[in-house]
């Protein structure tokens, strides 16, 4: 297809679902630039868009996953899959995605930006995804590498990994609103090796470093109860279910998630290292997942072990019926993992880090200068030796950093395009 010039506005179709798909062996060339970015949005008129209005962006590739050959969530046809690690899918550059995210079936939303078994071939840098209907971005499989992405009040996860996502993302930034939680439980990071947490090669062994997540409870207002999180007038009432916020980072079912140099602020959990299906617990304790450098503030609790378990409780098994057996006398594996393991800090309060809103949009989360993290970044790991960029801070911006200029919107349910 044609190049997307940029500047372009492109309205998805609420009446008819409206997505875009790139099939495998297809490519989406959206470059734009910081003073022009392309934006893919509602056709609503402003002060109407809601989460869903349209359905979202699919790219498909022939990159590896660890189930073969795969339908896409949401693509009623869409397959991905196969061998070619730096499959070539694209380009997507200075783009925004707002208001995506139409579920075509229940639980079957698509995000707002979805990679099938994506390649390295392919070029992904400064993506804002705001209000999706579902997870802002999701990787199945793949071995794509992505910086500056930001996720802005998704309904349900922000960075979510699946199916053997090897891949690498650095400096990413997760804004939550409070009134907008799903059924599921909405988290930072959720990922798993596969659904049933086979251990199934490749693993999802993707690797970020530099990720602020700032939680629900960053609010002043926020309250996590049924009653508060109603989606207020950003609901939908297109059959996608309210439920609660849950953890800064849940890995589960087998996951090798690695993460560096990040923080995550206000979130009712910080890590969740759930072993209901598979032994993340002991890629954990073996070294296979790796969590350092990483700040929490403001959590009720550092850990649980279990979905849907907010207590900071040992889970020591499961019944027949997959209800997790817990030790009440013992703190939870999760918590006790994070708290032992060098480089990872917790503080009680959030104002100690100095964060400040740099756009006016009610959320701090840019450092001042003479914030602690400013200088706490280590990139001594080999999973670091590549790729990234060594910086001396952790999370996703230095103090006074420009890269989220010109080209984020922050209010895009008012603006007039």
């Amino acid at each position: 297809m044609s190049p997307i010039e940029p500047g372009t506005i492109i309205k998805g179709n609420k009446q008819t679902k409206a997505a875009i798909v790139v099939e495998r062996g297809g490519k989406l060339i959206a470059q734009g630039t910081a003073s022009q970015p392309i934006v893919f949005t509602s056709e609503q008129e402003k002060g109407q868009r809601k989460p869903g209005d349209w359905g979202g962006i699919i790219l498909c590739g022939k990159a590896p996953n660890n189930q073969s050959k795969m339908q896409i969530e949401g693509g009623p046809r869409t397959k991905h899959g196969g061998n070619v690690s730096d499959d070539n899918s694209g380009i997507v550059s200075y783009v925004r995605i707002e208001f995506a995210g139409y579920p075509f079936e229940k639980d079957k939303e698509i995000n707002g930006l979805t990679f099938g078994s994506v390649g390295s071939g392919t070029q992904i840098d400064h993506v804002q995804v705001s209000y999706s209907n579902d997870d802002s971005y999701e990787w199945f499989g793949g071995t794509v590498n992505c910086k500056y992405l930001i996720a802005y009040k998704g309904w349900d996860d922000d960075f979510d990994t699946d199916d053997g996502f090897s891949g690498k993302v650095q400096f990413g930034l997760a804004v939550r609103d409070p009134k907008i939680a799903d059924q599921s439980q909405s988290n930072g990071f959720e990922s798993d090796n596969c659904a049933d947490g086979s251990p199934v090669s490749p693993y999802t062994s993707a690797t970020f470093s530099n990720i602020t997540f700032i939680g629900p409870k960053q609010d002043a207002n926020f309250l996590n109860t049924t009653d508060y999180i109603n989606g207020g007038n950003l609901n939908p009432n297109n059959g996608s279910a309210l439920g609660k916020f849950q953890a800064a980072m849940q890995l589960r079912r087998n996951s090798r998630l690695n993460c560096f140099n990040s923080i995550a602020c206000g979130f009712p959990i910080g890590l969740m290292l759930d072993n209901q299906k598979g032994d993340t617990q002991g890629a954990a304790t073996n070294g296979l997942l790796k969590l350092q450098n990483i700040w929490f503030a403001n959590m009720n609790a550092i850990g649980t072990d279990a979905n849907k378990l907010y207590d900071d409780i040992l889970v020591t098994s499961y019944d027949l019926n997959s209800q997790p057996i817990t030790d009440n006398t013992k703190k939870s594996f999760s918590s006790t993992f994070f708290l032992v393991q060098a480089g990872k800090k917790y503080l009680d309060n959030s104002s100690s880090l100095l964060l400040s809103d740099p756009v006016n949009c009610g959320y701090a989360f840019m450092p001042q200068s003479g914030s602690p993290i400013l200088s706490a970044a280590a990139f001594s790991d080999n999973l670091l030796k590549s790729w990234f960029s060594p910086v001396s801070y952790i999370g996703a911006f230095a103090a006074g950093d420009t890269w989220i200029n010109n080209w984020t919107n922050f209010d895009p349910k008012n603006t007039t395009y």
